[in-house]
């Protein structure tokens, strides 16, 4: 499968969905540690939290009274995007936080006549400070992960090494198919990130060796392997980034970060 290259206006952010129907495959962990990666050389990145758990927010650092307003409010209309923009300690890094009313959403949603429209109108909104905008997606394909992949212009799909990882993304592409035949003709998928990866389980590798004859150049060539810093940054309120640099998955999503910034910067040309 091969990756089309469109022509980016670099006025406007590139907004990339971090999306995968099925919970438990580093999907939030990517999204705050490849945000965080990209500001770090200076990117200016907005995180929308788009999951109902909130996790993202959390990982972040932000408590409950800095989610009052939230991205549930953005999506319903209560207010603009940019009032529901928290900063971060990150310089460059800025969160639209989740909240616990989100989780109502999808049945408000049902209602509305634009109802599959209402993040990408939302992100149309004085936005244009930011060069990335990361929208970590909730484990289903419901109304919420339909919204982020009609407002973005490329898909970031994490893949946790298990059995039934194939089975699961062929779904998933093809609900990215019907969304760019019906609603999103430039979606594209910007790249597929190997997680939970154990070099000592010999099913790991032979997982990622499935993806990779089966999906091509489409799959990043950086791993994100199993590492405990990874898990216990989160209760700390931090990316692994800033709770232990060092450790093998802060290197890991430093060197996805570069490979995406790669990607962008080919596709933007």
């Amino acid at each position: 499968m091969q990756m089309n290259e469109h022509i980016v206006d670099q006025r406007l952010p590139r907004i990339i969905a971090i999306a995968n129907q099925k919970g438990g495959v580093g999907k939030t962990t990517t999204a705050i540690n490849l945000a965080t990666a990209m500001a770090a050389v200076h990117k200016k990145v907005l995180v929308v939290d788009l999951d109902p758990q909130g996790n993202a927010s959390t990982g972040f650092g932000l408590d409950h009274g800095a989610r009052a307003i939230n991205s549930y409010h953005v999506l319903i209309g209560e207010t603009s995007l940019p009032r529901a923009i928290r900063g971060t300690d990150i310089p460059g890094l800025s969160v639209v936080p989740s909240g616990v009313d989100l989780s109502g959403a999808e049945i408000e949603l049902v209602d509305m006549e634009d109802r599959f429209y209402r993040l990408k109108s939302a992100l149309a909104d004085d936005i244009d400070q930011y060069d990335y905008v990361l929208i970590d997606c909730p484990p289903a394909l419901g109304l919420l992960t339909m919204n982020a992949l009609i407002a973005a212009a490329a898909v970031l799909v994490p893949l946790q090494c298990e059995f039934f990882a194939l089975e699961g993304i062929s779904h998933l592409v093809h609900t990215i198919e019907r969304i760019k035949k019906s609603f999103n003709p430039l979606l594209e998928i910007q790249g597929i990130v190997l997680t939970m990866y154990d070099q000592r389980n010999n099913l790991s590798g032979a997982v990622a060796n499935d993806v990779r004859a089966y999906f091509g150049d489409i799959v990043y060539d950086t791993m994100i392997p199993r590492n405990v810093r990874v898990s216990e940054a989160p209760s700390h309120g931090k990316p692994v980034l800033l709770y232990d640099t060092n450790c093998a998955g802060a290197q890991a999503y430093i060197h996805l970060a570069s490979e995406v910034l790669k990607r962008e910067h080919r596709i933007s040309n």
